[in-house]
């Protein structure tokens, strides 16, 4: 897999080897759009069109942009060395943004998404051994069944295939036997909904200083959403707990209860019930999202998609792919992460609040000033990607030349980088491995290209559906 280059960004490079920039005095701000009275009319533009707006804004105004809406200060950085300078360098200075971890929280409860300080570092520490490149190697086996099962169900000569549909249904089983050694199997479905519905609903309230109770009429279908999820975990808990320790399956639920059996202050069943709510939302959603708009790559390139099918044919000789098999499939690999460039599952990081003053290049920028990181736009900046919205994994080639450090970021950076990001690649190669083995995908006569609609995940606008048919090779 390509690594980005460690060296400072060549845009950053003139600067960096003159003289240090005189800093511009207390209260001074870097551009923006004019915020009017309130500049509650910026956060409207937003909520209409996160992504278009975000990118107008960097256009007019440039790498960091401050935008006044009362009673809060946001600056949007979106300049790889100064998002590095924010989330590694001064990650000791930031907090996740309270409004934004209380919606969360109301699905999440008290997870390592939602916690901060000495808190959430124990979580992280106490979870990371699960989620170590190693760990993950014992669950391809699982990975690979739940991707045979569903390939079975699968109709070859699909005209009209869901693949939004099919694909998140599968990652849903995948991450079902990964922590409960279980198969979703009826409750995909409804489960998928409850997901859809959920998110729509956090990413409405996230514009909002605050949520009307979930009791209110209208706010029917996001509490049924969050009940369904959460019976769907509880129970696979209980089932667990009725089984002696001796029987319990080397899965990830596994792993919590004894951390629970270890230390039940630190970690009650409550805790292991939200770590398994964020395990089963996250674990999910990135792979589903990525999986389906790999999907629509391969079929709007047909060479490439070949070329990805000729490596698996090579490597794998019609065999399931196992956990030594993933790191030979580079081609496969760099196709993956293309779409994760052009496609981030998360193209927007949750803000964050500074806790102390940080000084970002010229700007003395206070305590209390939120910051978004807006990672599409990076992904899609032809300063770093030339051509920035075609498709080409070869930027990912080894002899390609190097990628700024920090321009290409779909899992986060810093300490807050995704717990889960080695097994969601893995789960993904393995995916797109068996799936080429096995199934043609192109564009059904006449379909535009999907529009990418931001809630929570990027996901297209509507539904996916292309055309499936069997490969023969």
């Amino acid at each position: 897999m390509k690594r980005t280059s460690s060296s400072e960004c060549p845009y950053q490079a003139a600067l960096s080897s003159s003289a240090p920039a005189s800093h511009l005095p207390s209260g001074t701000w870097p551009p923006g759009p004019a915020p009017g009275l309130t500049g509650w009319g910026l956060l409207r533009r937003m909520s209409r069109n996160l992504l278009g707006t975000l990118a107008e804004w960097r256009q007019s105004y440039g790498d960091i942009v401050h935008l006044r809406m009362w009673p809060e200060r946001q600056i949007i950085v979106s300049e790889p060395q100064l998002v590095r300078e924010l989330l590694v360098n001064n990650h000791d200075a930031l907090i996740r943004w309270e409004r934004g971890i209380r919606v969360f929280s109301q699905l999440h409860g008290h997870s390592v998404l939602t916690t901060e300080g000495k808190t959430w570092q124990a979580k992280r520490h106490a979870l990371q051994p699960s989620f170590s490149p190693k760990s993950i190697q014992s669950f391809v086996p699982a990975i690979a069944g739940a991707t045979a099962k569903a390939f079975s169900q699968w109709h070859s000569a699909d005209k009209d295939w869901p693949a939004e549909s099919a694909l998140t249904s599968l990652a849903m089983d995948v991450i079902v036997r990964m922590m409960f050694s279980c198969e979703i199997d009826e409750d995909a479905r409804i489960a998928e909904q409850a997901v859809h519905d959920t998110a729509r609903a956090a990413n409405a309230e996230m514009y909002w200083p605050a949520s009307w109770p979930d009791w209110m009429p209208w706010k029917r279908k996001k509490r049924q959403a969050v009940n369904v999820l959460s019976r769907l975990i509880d129970r696979y808990i209980q089932a667990r707990l009725q089984l002696p320790p001796a029987a319990w399956p080397a899965d990830l639920l596994s792993r919590l209860l004894e951390l629970h059996r270890e230390d039940s202050a630190a970690w009650p069943l409550k805790a292991v019930r939200d770590e398994c709510m964020t395990a089963f939302l996250a674990g999910h959603e990135t792979a589903a999202a990525t999986l389906t708009w790999w999907t629509w790559c391969m079929a709007a390139n047909a060479q490439a998609q070949a070329a990805a099918r000729r490596e698996v044919q090579e490597v794998l000789q019609g065999r399931v792919p196992t956990a030594n098999d993933v790191p030979m499939l580079s081609h496969l690999t760099r196709t993956l992460q293309e779409t994760l460039r052009l496609y981030p599952a998360a193209p927007v990081l949750l803000s964050r609040r500074s806790v102390r003053p940080i000084d970002l290049r010229q700007w003395q920028l206070p305590a209390r000033t939120m910051f978004m990181v807006p990672v599409q736009l990076m992904h899609h900046d032809p300063r770093w990607f030339p051509d920035p919205h075609a498709f080409r994994p070869e930027r990912f080639s080894h002899d390609a030349p190097e990628i700024p450090r920090g321009a290409f970021m779909p899992f986060g950076t810093g300490p807050r980088v995704c717990l889960g990001q080695h097994l969601a690649m893995t789960e993904m190669i393995v995916i797109a491995a068996m799936f080429l083995q096995r199934f043609e995908v192109t564009i059904p006569v006449g379909m535009p290209a999907p529009v990418p609609v931001f809630n929570i995940s990027l996901r297209p606008s509507k539904p996916l559906c292309l055309t499936l048919s069997e490969c023969f090779p």
